[in-house]
């Protein structure tokens, strides 16, 4: 049994991806066996730089989990007293979740004072290492993070490659992101359509999760555009909010005519609601311009969803084209064309029964067996 410290968002923050996976992370590093705290933000960002409405939930903390709301991601003072505590409580590993430069000061401030008891091992799990959304200072603020830690976790082999350039010596691996299976039972058709308040007359696709300007959204909407998918009776869905200015897309949807065509769902998307979103989808589609991982594709894999996703960073590595759903070129015509043939030669059922079978290899045990691969690997002579 070790002692663990995950430092990273969790709850009171909204459950996005990253809230999310942590708050599994942790239930699955204690079924191993292990003692688990969180540590996580009392501020994440400050409000001026957050691009959605609200940043807490309104649900209530998840049961079994002790979360200490204790990090100030802007406050080097508090950075210095989490350091400090943290360093006190001699954990066996502190786990790090990192996902944007913004804040490497701060993770990579607490990881240096924590490592100084010369105890702790240091490992970080890195959804990003080159940010989607790039700035000046990017290259410094990551290095000085990545110098922190020994060990890294990676869930794409674009986000491992990334990290040799800074950190080449370092024990590192990547794994297949796990399914986010903590969303509820797969709803039927029928079922999730009553409770959207959808008409069966109709088939859906579904671009879910918060909506930034990488995620090709506009890509997506000139391909639905295109005249010869008028020929099938087919909606599609976006549940998720904006977290970029809503303008150019809903422009878009008049230019190309598509305000029958579309179903436009942007305010948060709680939890108990996702399960009715994939349930009245065909297909999940996304159709990134930059990416490393999605967890959207393991929302996918659990609910049994065939997927189409552009050729970029990590998506392809765990969708087998023509298998699953689509891997495609980064674009509208290539997005279009693989819509068409899902529909004209009604690939569903092929493609979910393909689905059901590869999820099997996405679990958490692999997970926390990785986290263990790389503690072991890190010399106790390297604090």
């Amino acid at each position: 049994m070790k002692k663990i410290i995950l430092l990273g968002t969790t709850w009171p923050f909204r459950g996005g991806g990253i809230s999310t996976f942590n708050e599994r992370l942790t239930k699955a590093l204690i079924n191993a066996g292990d003692e688990v705290i969180i540590y996580t933000f009392s501020l994440q960002y400050p409000s001026f730089l957050f691009p959605g409405k609200t940043q807490l939930s309104d649900q209530p903390a998840p049961e079994g989990l002790e979360i200490r709301i204790k990090v100030n991601s802007v406050n080097p003072f508090n950075w210095i007293a989490v350091g400090r505590e943290i360093k006190q409580l001699k954990p066996d590993l502190l786990l790090v979740r990192y996902w944007t430069p913004f804040m490497a000061p701060c993770l990579g401030t607490i990881a240096r004072i924590c490592r100084k008891n010369k105890h702790t091992r240091i490992i970080a799990i890195a959804d990003n290492i080159v940010p989607h959304e790039k700035h000046v200072f990017d290259t410094a603020l990551t290095r000085f993070f990545t110098k922190s830690c020994n060990g890294f976790v990676t869930l794409s082999r674009s986000v491992l490659n990334d990290l040799k350039r800074f950190r080449p010596e370092a024990p590192m691996i990547y794994t297949l992101h796990p399914l986010y299976d903590i969303f509820g039972k797969i709803v039927n058709r029928d079922k999730a359509l009553t409770r959207l308040n959808l008409s069966p007359d109709f088939r859906y696709l579904l671009f879910f999760g918060f909506i930034r300007d990488y995620k090709g959204l506009d890509w997506l909407l000139e391909a639905f555009a295109d005249e010869k998918l008028r020929s099938f009776p087919v909606k599609l869905i976006v549940a998720g909010e904006f977290y970029t200015s809503s303008e150019k897309y809903l422009q878009l949807i008049k230019e190309k005519k598509l305000t029958s065509h579309v179903i436009l769902r942007t305010d948060f998307i709680e939890e108990q609601d996702v399960a009715n979103y994939f349930g009245a989808a065909d297909m999940v589609v996304q159709p990134y311009k930059s990416a490393t991982q999605s967890g959207v594709t393991q929302i996918a894999f659990h609910y049994n969803k065939p997927m189409l996703v552009t050729d970029v960073g990590g998506l392809g590595e765990i969708i087998p084209h023509g298998k699953v759903g689509y891997v495609v070129k980064p674009g509208p015509e290539a997005i279009s064309e693989a819509i068409f043939d899902f529909y004209n030669n009604d690939k569903s059922d092929y493609f979910t029964a393909n689905v059901i079978a590869e999820k099997e290899k996405f679990s958490w045990g692999t997970m926390v067996e990785t986290i263990e691969i790389v503690y072991n690997k890190i010399d106790n002579n390297q604090n």
